[in-house]
């Protein structure tokens, strides 16, 4: 026999033929047709298991007008790769994927960057059902390719968008930050501070800080915000920040960052300053990504529900109906309390 040769595949004609009965008869006992008789069915069934032969579902589905395919577009930086991606897009696309198979569905990712390669019409080619876009706000050219892509494709869902008439689902920034003020003062501490923005193109980092800002007051605790310097990378950020704040001479001993990459790079300021966590101060941060379980402390965080963000992503592409714009989807989230604090 020769070994290069590829074995022949199965068809429906060889199950017919091995069940006595027609292909058309296969047909239908493997699509769950009414019209065909459990004693029939079975004897297709164990024919097609002995053949080795499965339903070709994508086809199928393809004969009845759907896909059974999400896209979902992961942005990333501008001359960037898969390394560069925040590893909190990483996480949610597990959400996204875990809901769509929930479904049924399969999930086609692309990573995306360059302005010229950008690419979204998935749905108008027959690719996929609906369209999904998550990734960096860092990236503003896609990100006004894909509000164009959404003008002309339907349906598309969006997370963490910078552009304030997109529908998008988020984290509750809200809740979130004042679940990191509570915590703070619960521990403790009394001079308290925010290391974020009120005008950075991620929109959720302004939500989270004047929600601290405003908890951590409201419990009668002094409050300051350390601006992140725009451009950098979020661990540079932090770093830069944590040390602006150490050569201010200001009393601290709670620090809230709005994101875990900045407050990876705060952990890392402090350690190098000698500052010994959470003895003289404690740190919580925002994204719940594994990383901060091995960080230096393990980071204390706030949580958000990714397995609900990915089903309220699938629902909002898949769910038929139309919405108001901007349509915000809130997700829930909890505080992930570790030896940061």
């Amino acid at each position: 026999m020769d070994a290069t040769r590829k074995p022949m595949r199965v068809t429906s004609f060889d199950v017919a033929e091995k069940a006595g009965v027609s292909q058309s008869t296969v047909s239908r006992a493997l699509s769950g047709s009414a019209v065909i008789t459990e004693a029939t069915r079975t004897r297709v069934l164990e024919a097609a298991s002995e053949l080795g032969y499965f339903v070709d579902e994508r086809a199928a589905r393809l004969r009845r007008g759907h896909t059974g395919t999400l896209a979902t577009v992961v942005i990333s930086k501008p001359g960037g790769g898969a390394r560069d991606v925040n590893p909190f897009s990483y996480a949610l696309l597990g959400g996204i994927c875990a809901a769509a198979a929930d479904r049924g569905l399969e999930v086609l990712v692309s990573l995306q960057a360059d302005e010229d390669k950008l690419f979204g019409h998935y749905v108008e080619r027959g690719q996929a059902e609906g369209l999904i876009v998550i990734g960096t706000t860092a990236n503003r050219a896609a990100w006004d390719y894909f509000r164009k892509v959404g003008e002309t494709s339907q349906p598309i869902a969006y997370w963490g968008s910078p552009l304030g008439d997109l529908d998008w689902v988020s984290s509750d920034n809200d809740a979130g930050a004042r679940l990191a003020a509570d915590h703070l003062v619960q521990r403790g501490c009394k001079n308290l501070v925010c290391i974020g923005s009120h005008d950075s193109v991620q929109r959720q980092f302004a939500e989270r800080t004047d929600s601290f800002l405003d908890q951590a007051r409201k419990l009668g605790k002094s409050a300051e915000l350390i601006e992140i310097e725009h451009g950098r990378e979020r661990r540079e950020q932090g770093r830069l920040a944590a040390k602006a704040l150490i050569d201010s001479g200001k009393a601290f001993n709670g620090v809230f960052a709005v994101c875990d990459a900045i407050a990876f790079g705060v952990l890392e300021a402090f350690q190098a300053a000698g500052i010994e966590m959470p003895g003289k101060v404690k740190v919580v941060g925002f994204d719940g990504i594994p990383a901060g379980e091995l960080s230096n402390p393990p980071l204390t965080t706030i949580e958000p529900d990714l397995d609900q963000a990915g089903r309220l992503l699938v629902e909002a592409v898949t769910a038929g109906e139309e919405v108001e714009h901007p349509s915000i989807r809130r997700v829930r989230v909890r505080l992930l309390e570790r030896a940061s604090s």
